[in-house]
């Protein structure tokens, strides 16, 4: 099948409501599962919740690092015979795109775990092993790979606790104070596309 502009962009939108509407199975479903899973070890919900959220950013942060290595080799290895129509960078994508399997999604669990247990933010009992909620990370490290092949890719916002609370960019946990001002600590991070939310995250603010 020859290569056509139009049907690239049609993949494309297609792939992305796919990942973004994973995206939100994951907030509904995975990261409820995972919940369940701590607190059968970890009484506070806050602490409980704080563990789930870093482990979303860390799962997208080592999915991305993962990605932009394997794309250096796929990009040298296309370019040895690459003759269009669509760029080079296009055919990298989209091959990466196809053949997920190349990504080394074990390792980045691995590397989510590890920086977590380094984490000085995530006062956990010495008796709990992330590897608990080694399927939430799976999932999302599995997702935020793929968000990378996208033209733009999709990502997660930055949050910082302390932070002016956004209503474009977060929802407020139910159990939030909600005239307070500032954000006590991030539930489940915003997914960007180019500085625009595509979904909102959730946060607790409080006074």
């Amino acid at each position: 099948r020859t290569w056509s502009p139009v049907r690239a962009r049609r993949v494309c939108a297609l792939r992305r409501a796919c990942l973004v509407a994973r995206f939100g199975f994951i907030y509904a479903q995975e990261r409820l599962d995972a919940e369940t899973t701590l607190r059968a070890c970890i009484c506070d919900m806050e602490t409980v919740q704080r563990i789930i959220y870093i482990a979303a950013v860390e799962s997208f942060r080592a999915a991305k690092m993962a990605f932009w290595k394997l794309k250096i080799n796929v990009k040298a290895t296309l370019a040895l015979d690459h003759s269009g129509p669509e760029s080079l960078e296009v055919a990298v994508l989209d091959y990466m795109a196809r053949h997920q399997d190349l990504y080394d999604i074990i390792g980045s669990v691995h590397e989510v775990i590890c920086s977590m247990n380094m984490n000085p933010k995530i006062p956990y009992p010495p008796e709990v092993d992330f590897i608990v909620i080694s399927t939430l990370i799976r999932e999302l490290c599995s997702l935020a790979f793929a968000m990378q092949t996208l033209i733009p890719p999709l990502d997660i916002a930055f949050g910082v606790d302390g932070e002016l609370f956004n209503r474009t960019m977060y929802y407020r946990s139910f159990d939030s104070d909600f005239t307070a001002p500032f954000v006590a600590y991030h539930v489940w991070p915003a997914l960007m596309e180019n500085g625009a939310v595509i979904v909102k995250g959730e946060v607790v603010t409080k006074k």
